[in-house]
């Protein structure tokens, strides 16, 4: 599951193939971590995959960052708006991966990938800023999309839809704050921070969800999940210091193309013509209004 990315890039930033090389293998990674955290649902709670995810997302971090950043990883300006961001962390991470564990792959993550839209509708009302014309519009088609992803006779499960929305809405709301917060903070400490509050939200509840790993191959599936989630956020930070948001903001779906791929490869899932025509509208929807953005400056 992904995130979006930050809300500003480094001014006059000089390598947009670069960034946007970095963001594709960051969907990559985001598609891979989905496609384990589907396998092993079959045999663990989402909340226990949930926090497994945290876990080794933080440890990869402080083996990678804690010795040159330490108590900077945890600096912030903006503390309750770090752990609301980590709150919506959590709780899109466990809608989604219930969702995922109900529903094909590729259409979960499609639903999820409406949160770009809720954002520019969010940022309207809450941030003030002036949304693109269109933008109504754009978020009526997007959930036309969904509706065709979901329309009767299509077989996907109720459930799953409704936690997929919720992911989205939580990971929208998650990316409110992370807007709010870029001004004033480290956007490693921000991903640091970001994970931390949701790795202790999600400690509360694990113990009443607590499977111990079945064997080796589980344990080293869930380190994966972190391993997998900590290096799509890494490349998606890197990519947002090399290329400006606006040339990278199309390439943000790029998620939706590769979890085609990793559940055709994994699963051997593919949507049916009706599905995946709903995906490609909530997506092309998503790029034209991004490219829109882009030009508007």
């Amino acid at each position: 599951m992904s995130a979006s990315g930050p809300s500003a890039a480094v001014p006059g930033a000089p390598h947009p193939l670069l960034g946007i090389a970095l963001i594709v293998g960051a969907s990559a990674f985001f598609a891979l971590l989905d496609a384990v955290i589907k396998i092993l649902a079959e045999r663990y709670s989402p909340v226990m995959l949930s926090w497994t995810r945290y876990f080794f997302h933080l440890a990869v971090m402080l083996l990678v960052f804690g010795r040159s950043r330490g108590l900077g990883l945890i600096r912030t300006r903006r503390p309750l708006a770090q752990i609301g961001r980590g709150a919506g962390l959590a709780l899109s991470a466990l809608s989604f991966f219930t969702a995922v564990s109900l529903l094909p792959q590729a259409e979960a993550t499609a639903i999820l990938s409406i949160a770009p839209m809720l954002v520019t509708a969010g940022a309207v009302w809450l941030l003030n800023e002036r949304a693109p014309r269109g933008t109504a519009w754009a978020l009526a088609l997007s959930f036309v999309g969904v509706l065709l992803i979901l329309r009767p006779g299509g077989g996907m499960d109720s459930w799953g839809a409704l936690l997929s929305l919720a992911a989205a809405f939580f990971s929208a709301s998650y990316a409110l704050l992370t807007r709010a917060v870029a001004r004033t903070d480290d956007s490693l400490a921000t991903l640091f921070l970001g994970a931390l509050v949701a790795f202790g939200c999600l400690t509360l509840v694990v113990p009443f969800f607590w499977q111990w790993p079945l064997d080796v191959k589980d344990l080293l599936l869930m380190v994966g999940t972190g391993t997998f989630g900590a290096l799509g956020h890494l490349l998606l930070v890197r990519a947002y210091t090399v290329a400006s948001a606006s040339t990278l903001a199309p390439f943000s779906y790029a998620h939706a193309a590769c979890s085609l791929i990793t559940g055709l490869l994994f699963f051997g899932a593919f949507p049916d013509a009706v599905s995946l025509s709903g995906m490609a509208l909530i997506v092309a929807t998503g790029v034209a209004m991004a490219l829109k953005r882009r030009a508007a400056g």
